[in-house]
């Protein structure tokens, strides 16, 4: 296993473009890391400054206590596993996986354990006297993981390795990966733009924007409190509601917020920064909202705008007077509550509401 500590590294191509910008992590002993993002936000120019594959500009990378900055790539005991399989078309899955144990000189015996032990793990051991050409995606990238496994890197870097599988695949894939953490109990550092992907495989995700981390923690964390509206809109499917307003009033425990469309909304907080007449963005998730019941307060009023049905559950797209985005609404149990061109109120629970403000940065976060 490897502990890894990054000391504002930066990477530029020139001196107008600053790719990666001053990036500070301590990555632990065997922890499953994800790297999350949009396309083009620096994730994977930093996996591969990790891996060698790119110069880093400034700053220190550490692997081991060690400064490892111009280590080359075959020295620093990590192992990548690419979007593109990358495999020998010519080989046999055996010879691919054990083609880097053989140039580095290894005895017979060994490789053939080696690589017996990593089919057995990813369960391809029938696979091993065919060639890429006979896989499927998925053996295809079992088989690259298995090339990397062989090696017994203190390191795992994975860039976005399921990019190129089916839907069902992926699923399969990603339980896949899980599993492999727990068995090698390996460190490994996993990059992709499908928040999906980092929710369900990262013990911490760490959010890139421009080059820059948003946001460190764990899934929940990040879901339940996110540091900012890039953060809030990024994590989560559907994406967080966000409604314009103004504060117009609070105390220790609570805040009231007149929305665009005139509702004032009060806003039960753990903690606040906010005061009166502060324009703020307000922010819901598509789960927490309901549909009104006699009584309540803390309502907007919708009209149903499009309705998607997925089984377990159904999605509401809510259009709001003022507002030109819409407004999402999960309804569990997959009975839908409402059809198109209803015309309905919101119930806003006050517990779950988060508070962003002109900036896009968290004032508060519901209890």
């Amino acid at each position: 296993m490897a502990q890894l500590t990054l000391k504002n590294i930066v990477k530029q191509y020139d001196a107008k473009h600053t790719v990666i910008h001053g990036i500070d992590l301590d990555i632990r002993d065997g922890e499953f890391v994800v790297f999350v993002g949009p396309s083009g936000c620096g994730k994977s120019t930093l996996l591969r400054m990790i891996a060698g594959l790119e110069n880093i500009t400034d700053g220190e990378l550490i692997i081991d206590g060690q400064l490892a900055n111009d280590v080359p790539p075959a020295q620093r005991g990590l192992a990548m596993v690419f979007q593109s399989y990358a495999l020998y078309p010519h080989m046999s899955v055996y010879e691919n996986m054990a083609f880097s144990l053989k140039m580095a000189g290894h005895r017979r015996a060994d490789i053939d354990a080696a690589v017996q032990r990593a089919a057995d793990t990813l369960q391809i051991g029938a696979l091993l006297q065919r060639k890429p050409k006979d896989l499927s995606g998925g053996q295809r990238q079992r088989v690259a993981i298995g090339r990397a496994i062989v090696r017994k890197p203190k390191l795992f870097l994975f860039d976005e390795p399921l990019s190129n599988l089916d839907a069902s695949l992926r699923v399969q894939m990603r339980v896949e990966l899980g599993r492999l953490h727990q068995t090698l109990k390996t460190t490994m550092i996993y990059v992709t733009h499908d928040q999906v992907e980092a929710m369900t495989l990262g013990e911490r995700i760490v959010v890139f924007n421009g080059g820059r981390i948003e946001q460190i923690g764990s899934p929940l964390e990040l879901y339940q409190r996110p540091a900012n509206l890039f953060v809030a809109g990024f994590l989560g499917s559907p994406k967080m509601n966000f409604l314009q307003g103004e504060i117009v009033a609070g105390d220790a425990l609570h805040i009231s917020v007149r929305l665009v469309q005139g509702a004032v909304v009060c806003v039960a907080l753990a903690e606040s920064k906010a005061k009166i007449g502060d324009a703020v963005t307000l922010g819901v998730r598509a789960e927490h909202l309901r549909f009104a019941e006699a009584g309540d307060e803390n309502c907007i009023s919708v009209r149903i705008g499009h309705v998607e049905h997925l089984g377990d559950v159904s999605v509401a797209y809510a259009n709001i007077e003022g507002c030109a985005d819409l407004l999402a609404v999960k309804q569990s149990h997959g009975v839908a509550q409402c059809k198109s061109g209803d015309e309905v109120m919101l119930h806003i629970p006050a517990a779950h509401c988060h508070l962003f403000d002109a900036s896009g940065y968290t004032l508060a976060t519901g209890k």
